[in-house]
Formats: C-alpha cells, sequence, structure tokens
C-alpha cells in the first residue's frame, strides 16, 4: 500500500510517500518538504507566530493534494517539539485540523526516542546487540538504548539544535557565549548518563538525524549521492578537529561545507557541541550513521499493526 507521512519537526515539515507492506523495507516514493523551522517562529511568550502558523496550514493543506496526485490510500500525520512545547499548541493543532481536515498526533520526546529506536534496529538488525542511539532534532536531544525492538531506557532532553542556535546571537559565535551553552549542554547530557550506564556498555553506538549526518559528511563520510547503503561514520577525533573551526564561521562560510545546506548551516555549531559533548559524555569514539529514523519508526509500527491484523484474520479463517 501506498503510505504518506506527515512530520511537523521543529525545522522541517516533511511529507514523504512510500510504497510498504508488512515484511518489506518501506520504499521512499515522493518527497515534499519545506523548511519552516518553527522553532524559531516564535513570540516572547514561547507561542508559535501568526506567520509560522500559516505557513504550517500551508504547507500541510499543500501535503494533502500531494497525497491526491499521488495515490496515497494512508495518511500518518505528526508533530513533535515545536508544536509539543509551543505555548499556543493546542490553538495550532485545532487550526490546522479546522483548516486542513488532518488531526496531528503530537509524540512526546519518550515516543521520539522509542520509534526512532525502532528503525534503527530494524535497520541494523539482532546482530548489534545492545543499541545506544542518539537524535539530534531542531528542538531536542532523543536517547535511547537497549537489547529488544523497544528499548530499556529512552529520554528526550531539550538540546535542539534549533533551540540551542538562539543562545548564539550574532553571525560568529561571541566565545562567553560559546562556554556557557557548552557549560549547559554537557550538564544536561551528564545527568541522563546515568540511566545509560547502568544497562552496560553499548555493543553499537549509532546516531539518526540530519544534523548528525551533516556533520560525518563535513568530517569525511560518503556523500548522500552515494546511497543509503553505504557505511557513513562520525568519529570523535574529526568532530573535535572541526568545532573551533566552525566556532570561526559565519553560516554563509558553514554553507559552503560539502553536505551542509544553507538552512542548517546556522544551526550546525549548535548541533556539533550536541554531539561532542554526547560522544565524550558517553565514552563513544564513533558513531555509525542511520539513514531510518523517526518517520521509518512511524511506519514500521503501523506496519507492524497492519501485519497482526492480516495474521489473525488468517489464523480465524
Amino acid at each position: 500500500m501506498r503510505l504518506g507521512v506527515l512530520d511537523v519537526g521543529s525545522n522541517t515539515v516533511h511529507f514523504l510517500v512510500v510504497d510498504a507492506h508488512p515484511g518489506a523495507a518501506p520504499l521512499p516514493a515522493y518527497s515534499h518538504k519545506a523548511e519552516l523551522r518553527l522553532a524559531e517562529l516564535l513570540e516572547e511568550d514561547g507561542a508559535i507566530s501568526a506567520v509560522g502558523v500559516e505557513r504550517l496550514v500551508s504547507m500541510v493543506a499543500s501535503s494533502l493534494r500531494v497525497a491526491e496526485d499521488k495515490g496515497v490510500v494512508d495518511l500518518l500525520p505528526f508533530a513533535t517539539s515545536a508544536v509539543r512545547e509551543a505555548a499556543n499548541g493546542e490553538e495550532v493543532l485545532r487550526r490546522v485540523e479546522e483548516e486542513t481536515g488532518v488531526a496531528l498526533t503530537v509524540l512526546s520526546g519518550q515516543d521520539e526516542a522509542r520509534l526512532t529506536f525502532l528503525a534503527v534496529r530494524r535497520w541494523f538488525g539482532w546482530s548489534s546487540g545492545r543499541l545506544l542511539n542518539l537524535d539530534i532534532g531542531g528542538g531536542s536531544l532523543e536517547i535511547a538504548c537497549g537489547l529488544d525492538e523497544q528499548p530499556d531506557v529512552a529520554t528526550s532532553l531539550p538540546l535542539g539544535a534549533g533551540r540551542l542556535t538562539s543562545r548564539l546571537p550574532g553571525e560568529i559565535a561571541d566565545p562567553g557565549d560559546l562556554r556557557e551553552l557548552r557549560r549547559h549542554i554537557r550538564a544536561e547530557i551528564a545527568g541522563a548518563v546515568g540511566d545509560i550506564a547502568r544497562l552496560g556498555p553499548p555493543d553499537h553506538s549509532v546516531a539518526t538525524s540530519k544534523t548528525f549526518k551533516q556533520l560525518a559528511r563535513m568530517t569525511g563520510a560518503a556523500p548522500e549521492g552515494a546511497g543509503v547503503r553505504v557505511p557513513r561514520r562520525l568519529t570523535r577525533s574529526g568532530l573535535s578537529a572541526w568545532l573551533p573551526r566552525l566556532a570561526a564561521m559565519t553560516p554563509a562560510e558553514r554553507a559552503q561545507i560539502p553536505g551542509v545546506s544553507l538552512g542548517r548551516a546556522r544551526q550546525l555549531l549548535a548541533g556539533a557541541l550536541v554531539a561532542d559533548a554526547a560522544m565524550d559524555l558517553f565514552g563513544l569514539d564513533e558513531l555509525d550513521i542511520c539513514p531510518w529514523a523517526l518517520r521509518e519508526g512511524i511506519i514500521l509500527r503501523r506496519l507492524d499493526t497492519m501485519d497482526g491484523q492480516e495474521n489473525r484474520v488468517a489464523i480465524e479463517a
């Protein structure tokens, strides 16, 4: 069947059309997205601005038109931290539903971590043993670890690259602001280290999200055009070597780095600080980059539900 996944994230609203059925890997068929950066379109009270809401409604409406054109039969719409934490989040959800008919499901941070972990487990398989996964979004950092398809620990921290970038005003980061942000990031992550450490050392450490993909590409990983099955890795040594350079660059200069988009260039430094702190505090020398993440986790969970229904019908027959 053809599914449509509407992902309302802190940076990007992404509508992904996939061909999928139980027991098979979902195959992307069409992608429709826009960098709305909702996490940056906030009023002083933390509400998404009128401009942000208008852009969101317009993007959801255009996604519905794409869904109709592409023959989508099942729509899976969800929102993450930007809507979840907005002061007017309920109003935004109501407005979207009233004007488009789409009822967005708001995922908790733990749900994000669990569903992303499911996608990573399915991609790498059981041979990976105890998996540790890190995901840097626009609004939050998700951490999950475990032996099964459901992680033993799943947590979400307010350390998204978009959220933290607001603490680094100006074209080039002020050294004092940079030190303060680094201390803040490390204090937040340190509070989660104990829960992961109690499980024992991971057998396989993995990263997901656009931020990690761009950091890996920056440090020498294969370009996106090489295909999703090409192994990609981020090393802490490579990342640490780049950090001073990123801090000295303007966003326009960062956008010239291979693999870094103009829309994400401003957030790259904050994302790199989070990645460096997480790798250091969890004692990780390297992270494998997984091409599947939250959207694929949503799809896989939906397919699992379908598979259970089909099996039940077959048994009863």
